[in-house]
């Protein structure tokens, strides 16, 4: 039987099985109008200060308390709380898990239930500018690693009581508090629907990122891009709530998942929508011409000096040949190579301490690149390319990891295939662009089914005149 059982000692002995092995639940038994009571919390997760204001001071400075258990309990529910979250719970499994959010749970010898109190006080990170996704002309609040936080945030903006949020448990073990956060009449209703069962029926055990909860969504499938995104701004998810996605919020990940996400908006910042039309313009077309080049230079130059000699200038073809002469290796080889040596230095920048990533990174690029070129292990013009790829990479940072890939592929394919390979090669990308899709929803949309009324926002921004007029909205296609 899951239901909470009347006795007391019956009730403690369960949670002392259930908890048994753990130091860090804290068991707290008291008598009140002669009624045994026992409180039950998780030790640096609940605010003492709220305990003993909001809950024993009342208690223990009221003069007449009913001295049945019940109705005591039902006192204490009505009259000693007054702006926290407070909840009747019958089930044990209900009051365990309550105690493993960080909740009070107070029992009653004689009461066939018990009370949960939102005492919650454990340390979170405050509200701090975005890292990954910065803007000059937006909001600076990023989200946190506190689901309640995020939410907050989303609602602060949206205030239309059309704005759903539903809450979910995923994961088996862990427990792991999940919100939905979707525009009722706006969002597709099967979209939600779909979500929603995947989210309640999902056996996976742990989540320990956001990312377990969006390969979740998205289900199986090689692609080279995914049809769901990541955000870390509360006006961008506000933004997408309004134009019919889902939002994820998922406890502990300081970034929400946005369902489904287009290619183009890769391209799209907040900042576009703070400047003139034709500024954002040129900033979208340096966007894209920056992902083109990341993706393509090394493998064209691959492939002009191993096939396509001819293409070059003589005076660009002679030095390019000079250069390349006292190298060892074969240009693919060197290219591969060199790139390989970036991102180690890349990943080594990231996840070393702040204080010394980025020397290490600038010193080692530069070092690196000095000593290689000087021995004759890479020439100056390969060490140029390397560098143009990866300056431009960072002009789309949410494509980074993506790009990198696909370029040691291309430069394989360039290697030993040419110009034909690269062509093979970029057409299978995009065709896999215009493959990849979520509940019918193409990720190339709306270049792909083309959509003229959706054109207005993406590679042209058009004027606020034109964009106010009517919402942008994701149309679920219909098979």
């Amino acid at each position: 039987m899951d239901n909470i059982s009347g006795s007391l000692f019956e009730n403690e002995a369960r949670l002392q099985a259930e908890f048994c092995g753990t130091d860090d639940i804290l068991f707290k038994k008291s008598e009140i109008a002669n009624t045994k009571l026992l409180f039950v919390c998780v030790d640096g997760m609940c605010s003492s200060l709220l305990i003993s204001r909001e809950i024993l001071a009342p208690i223990f400075e009221s003069e007449t308390l009913p001295e049945k258990p019940k109705e005591l309990l039902e006192h204490l529910l009505k009259n000693t709380v007054s702006d926290m979250e407070t909840k009747k719970l019958k089930t044990f499994s209900e009051a365990v898990q309550s105690v493993l959010n960080g909740c009070l749970a107070v029992f009653a010898d004689g009461a066939d239930f018990c009370l949960s109190f939102g005492v919650q006080g454990f340390p979170k990170r405050g509200i701090a500018d975005a890292l990954t996704e910065v803007d000059e002309l937006a909001a600076h609040e990023a989200f946190t690693e506190s689901f309640k936080d995020n939410a907050a945030l989303i609602r602060k903006r949206l205030h239309s009581p059309k704005l759903k949020i539903k809450h979910f448990k995923v994961g088996t073990v862990s427990n792991t508090n999940v919100f939905l956060c979707y525009l009722d009449g706006t969002a597709d209703k099967d979209l939600i629907l779909d979500i929603s069962e995947k989210l309640e029926n999902s056996a996976i055990t742990n989540v320990p990122t956001a990312g377990c909860i969006g390969e979740l969504i998205e289900g199986n499938g090689l692609h080279f891009f995914s049809s769901y995104g990541y955000t870390e701004r509360p006006d961008v998810a506000c933004a997408e709530i309004g134009e019919g996605r889902a939002v994820i919020i998922v406890d502990g990940t300081p970034f929400a998942l946005i369902v489904p996400f287009l290619f183009s908006e890769n391209f799209q910042s907040v900042d576009d929508y703070s400047i003139r039309p034709v500024y954002a313009f040129v900033a979208r077309i340096i966007k894209y011409a920056a992902f083109i080049v990341s993706f393509m230079l090394p493998g064209v130059y691959v492939a002009l000096c191993t096939f396509h000699q001819e293409a070059l200038p003589s005076a660009m073809l002679f030095d390019i040949a000079v250069s390349e002469s006292i190298t060892p290796f074969p240009v693919m080889l060197e290219t591969l190579f060199i790139h390989f040596v970036y991102e180690i230095v890349r990943e080594a920048g990231i996840r070393m301490p702040r204080a010394v990533g980025s020397a290490v990174s600038i010193v080692g690029g530069l070092v690196i690149g000095e000593a290689a070129v000087s021995a004759g292990l890479i020439s100056a013009p390969m060490l140029i390319v390397v560098a143009l790829s990866a300056i431009t990479g960072f002009v789309i940072p949410k494509l980074y990891r993506n790009v990198a890939l696909l370029r040691f592929i291309l430069i394989t394919l360039a290697g030993f295939f040419g110009f034909y390979g690269i062509t093979v090669f970029a057409a299978c990308v995009f065709c896999d662009i215009c493959r990849t899709q979520y509940m019918n929803v193409p990720i190339s949309a709306p270049f792909s089914p083309f959509s003229s009324g959706s054109m207005r926002d993406t590679l042209v921004r058009r004027n606020w005149r034109t964009l106010g007029k009517r919402s942008f909205r994701i149309q679920m296609m219909k098979r």
